[in-house]
């Protein structure tokens, strides 16, 4: 089969990470007979570099004929890029967000999994590390307050600033449809994670999940505060199934349960749209500080790529392929700096290898 596949390389260590996802895609292609071919697109500070503004409407287009996007990391570093001299909407996460509305990604996908052989890189507990976990935030993308109006104006003398936070009862539903179908997939338990003892707009997320659930009697459905939730996170994370919340909640709550994995550079993610079109991306950032020095860890990059075989193109054999593949390199000892244990004795059993040998490693594995 041909699949058409959209590379945002972006910023960054964004090209390195996405040209070893892009050879173990190439390696599946030629061991189960498919064909990917790709187009690059320009978006965030290279875009802003080439074309003076963060996403064009070309790029927007180009996105939207491919079957799925892969895409590397957007952004550089804040207090020296002279991409952060510009006004927000010119900067480069404008393009990330303006991307998500434009192919109306509503839909994130974060799973969390700690493999048993990254358990000393874990920062938890070694009691709580050993029970492992296996955990998926379900975020809500192009609503709440990332989305609602904003202003910064003068009153009564002072400078005042205003962040909208809107939801609708059919933006909620469709994420918790999407959160009930994938948890009846997995452990069938959904934590719907909200602030309903403060905000309106988590009472109405409480009510309309409520709702939902009454269509997935086997889903066991549970909700939690979103402090409490980051204490549990950290406290006891093997109680997750499917976590499901809004937008601000899930960005943080997704990079929290990220660095409890053992390393950011181990997570992949999906944004979904209504169809089974998706952007596939890790849940790191661009790391300016380590681009161009091949240390960056690719794994997280190329499990964003068997995200997108499985739920975009419904590979699940090749998917497992590629899981299996990362599995058997963990399992090897090969390890990027990030997810080198820190005590000397586990060290020297390890090999370590750059950006470049991880990705040949999980290929060689395929």
């Amino acid at each position: 089969m041909n699949f058409k596949v959209g590379v945002i390389a972006g910023d960054g260590i964004g090209p390195e990470i996405t040209a070893q996802a892009w050879k173990v895609l190439s390696v599946v292609g030629k061991k189960f007979g498919h064909s990917f071919e790709r187009t690059d697109i320009l978006m965030g500070g290279c875009s802003i570099d080439a074309c003076g503004v963060p996403l064009t409407d070309e790029a927007v287009v180009s996105a939207k004929a491919q079957d799925a996007v892969l895409m590397g990391s957007i952004g550089g570093d804040a207090a020296t890029s002279p991409w952060y001299q510009l006004p927000p909407e010119k900067r480069p996460e404008a393009g990330l967000l303006g991307i998500r509305k434009a192919l109306g990604l509503f839909a994130n996908l974060r799973p969390a999994y700690l493999y048993p052989e990254l358990k000393e890189a874990c920062p938890l507990r070694s009691d709580t590390a050993s029970q492992g976990f296996d955990l998926l935030i379900m975020r809500e993308l192009t609503g709440g307050l990332y989305f609602g109006a904003r202003k910064t104006e003068e009153v009564d003398g002072l400078r005042t600033a205003t962040d909208t936070l809107v939801y609708n009862e059919e933006e909620i539903r469709r994420i918790a449809k999407r959160a009930f179908d994938i948890a009846m997939k997995r452990r069938k338990k959904v934590c719907s994670v909200d602030k309903a003892n403060v905000l309106d707009s988590s009472r109405l997320w409480r009510a309309v999940t409520a709702e939902v659930a009454k269509d997935y009697p086997e889903v066991e459905l549970s909700n939690m505060l979103v402090d409490n939730a980051a204490m549990q996170l950290v406290k006891d994370p093997g109680q997750f199934d499917v976590v499901l919340t809004e937008n601000m909640f899930g960005d943080i709550l997704s990079d929290e349960a990220s660095m409890i994995t053992g390393s950011i550079g181990m997570l992949p993610s999906a944004s979904l749209n209504e169809s089974r079109f998706g952007l596939y991306e890790p849940s790191g950032g661009s790391a300016p500080d380590i681009a161009g020095k091949d240390i960056a860890n690719p794994l997280a990059t190329i499990l964003s790529a068997a995200m997108m075989l499985r739920y975009s193109f419904d590979l699940d054999q090749e998917a497992d392929a590629i899981e299996a593949a990362v599995k058997q390199v963990l399992a090897d000892g090969i390890r990027t700096g990030d997810i080198m244990p820190l005590d000397e004795a586990q060290k020297q059993k390890m090999t370590k290898v750059g950006c470049t040998g991880m990705g040949d490693a999980v290929a060689e594995r395929i």
